[in-house]
Formats: structure tokens, C-alpha cells, sequence
């Protein structure tokens, strides 16, 4: 792990990823406005959360995923846009006082602080709404492949993906063992970045092998992610993650550091990120996936 560093080449491509999707998103806020007048206060609210300052590690993956099967970016735009706004939704209900109650997200108040509990419900079904409705109305996207993605994206926000995870955590809460714990992770955190990479493999129209090895990919990295989140929830600055230090411990929420302590938790990450790393090789020009993963894991945000 010691080997891979964030290198200026990969900041650089970072930035242009995250450039395509913030360019794309402006494009569809500005078509979404078109004829909504009475629904303007929504479109705000909606697009309040979308530009909140958010990583945009899913789009990123999707459009990395699909140019490393030989794609290029702009096949896989709609999708990568579409994940954020599901990504978004799920901010926004989890943030709502009937979840986890959350007063900030990314440093500024949450949706339902800003526009209200009602608006902000609304604006996240909008969201996820739209996700669906970018992808299946862009026509430059075949037919076979553009119900592929719809399908792909369905699979892992519904039950047996992220909402699924999210039952689990509100029925569990602070009960958690190891094993119901990454579970959890794994459909909660880890369902939408699986998404993003098979979604991405799958704009490329690429192979079941490369799409295999990137959900493979994505199940190791997702858990990886959600770990050191939650070393971040216990040992990171505010302004840096964009909400208060600690608040899973003030909600009593069970996490992988509070059960297994700091130590263990980085090296669980490190292990779970080694084999992601492994699952890379099958893809070519993997120089910065390989990068970006390493970056994953050692973020201070």
C-alpha cells in the first residue's frame, strides 16, 4: 500500500471526473427548471443537497470503470449523474428527525434545516425519481444497455441493496455484532459503489468477467470506506468531514471502530483495500483506480 501515491497526474484526472459529472448535473438542473415554475422551491431544494460539496466518489468511479473497458466517459455520464442523486436522496431522508436526526451535512445545515421536513421529503423523492428518468430518457445510450443500467441501479437502491441496509440499521441500531455489521456496510455503503462500478462496466457494454471483478472490487472497497468513516465519525476534524465529531456515539449507534477499537479498524480497511487493489489487474490503464483506492483509504475527510 505504501507504494501507491496520490500523484499529481491522478489529482489532476480526480478533477476532471468530478469537472464532467458537475457540468452534466448543472445541465440537467437547468432542463429539470424548464416548465416547473410552481415547483421551483423543490429544484432548490434538491439541488441545495446535489451541490452540497460532496466527494463525488461514485461518479468518479462509474466514468473511471467504464473508460479502463475501453468506454469512454460520456457513455456512462447519465449513469454516473444518476448515482449521485440516489447518493443524495439517501443523504437527505437520513439526515430527516424520523432517521438519524442530523442537523448538518457537509458543513452546511441539512436539507430539512434549510427548506423545512416536508420540502426536504419531497426533494429527495424527486431525486430519486430523476436518477431514473435521466437514465432511461438519454437516447444516446443504447436500448439493451440503458435497461441494463436501470436495472442495475434498481438492484442496488432498493431492498436488498441500500434501503435494505438502511432497515437494518434502524431495527438494529446499537446491537450490532461483527457479522450483522458488515452486512449492513455492504448493502447500506456498499451497494450504490457497487453500483457505480458495474454500472460503469456496464455503459462500456464490457464482459461478466470485468463486471464480476469490479463488484468484487466494490464489495471490498465499500467496507474499506465505511470503516474509515467511521474512525473519522470518532477522530476526525469537523470542518474537514462536514458534520460534528462523534455523532454515531451520541445516537448510540454500534460502528466497526466502536466495537473493534482504531487500530484493528485501519487494518481491517488496509486488508479489505489490498484486495480490492487485486481485483484492478484484469483492467487495463488501472493507473488511476489503483491510486484512487489507495486515496480511499487513507483520507482524512
Amino acid at each position: 500500500m505504501s507504494g501507491i501515491a496520490f500523484t499529481d497526474a491522478a489529482k489532476a484526472r480526480f478533477s476532471e471526473l468530478v469537472d464532467m459529472t458537475e457540468a452534466h448535473l448543472e445541465k440537467l438542473r437547468i432542463k429539470v427548471l424548464e416548465g416547473t415554475a410552481e415547483q421551483s422551491g423543490i429544484v432548490d431544494a434538491m439541488w441545495y443537497s446535489v451541490s452540497a460539496g460532496g466527494k463525488r466518489i461514485r461518479p468518479v468511479l462509474t466514468l473511471e470503470f467504464c473508460r479502463s473497458c475501453g468506454g469512454t466517459e460520456q457513455q456512462a455520464l447519465s449513469a454516473a449523474c444518476a448515482l449521485e442523486m440516489i447518493h443524495t436522496f439517501s443523504l437527505i431522508h437520513d439526515d430527516l428527525p424520523c432517521m438519524d436526526n442530523d442537523d448538518y451535512r457537509r458543513g452546511k445545515p441539512s436539507c430539512h434545516k434549510a427548506f423545512g421536513e416536508a420540502e426536504a421529503l419531497l426533494a429527495g423523492d424527486a431525486l430519486l425519481n430523476l436518477a431514473y428518468e435521466t437514465i432511461a430518457g438519454d437516447e444516446s445510450i443504447p436500448d439493451g444497455i440503458r435497461t441494463a443500467l436501470v436495472c442495475e441501479l434498481s438492484r442496488c437502491t432498493g431492498i436488498s441493496g441500500m434501503i435494505g441496509g438502511q432497515v437494518i440499521d434502524t431495527t438494529y441500531s446499537g446491537g450490532f455484532d461483527e457479522k450483522l455489521l458488515l452486512d449492513m456496510y455492504s448493502m447500506k455503503t456498499g451497494a450504490l459503489l457497487k453500483a457505480a462500478c458495474r454500472m460503469g462496466c456496464i455503459a462500456a457494454d464490457a464482459d461478466n468477467e470485468h463486471i464480476c471483478a469490479a463488484e468484487r472490487y466494490a464489495e471490498n472497497v465499500g467496507l474499506a470506506f465505511q470503516i474509515i468513516d467511521d474512525i473519522l465519525d470518532m477522530t476526525g476534524d469537523e470542518k474537514l468531514i462536514g458534520k460534528p465529531v462523534g455523532s454515531d456515539a451520541q445516537n448510540g449507534k454500534s460502528t466497526y471502530a466502536s466495537l473493534k477499537g482504531i487500530e484493528a479498524s485501519r487494518e481491517k480497511a488496509a486488508q479489505l483495500t489490498g484486495k480490492a487493489l487485486c481485483e484492478l489487474d484484469i483492467f487495463e490503464n488501472n493507473g488511476f483506480l489503483k491510486e484512487f483506492t489507495a486515496f480511499l483509504l487513507e483520507r482524512n475527510y
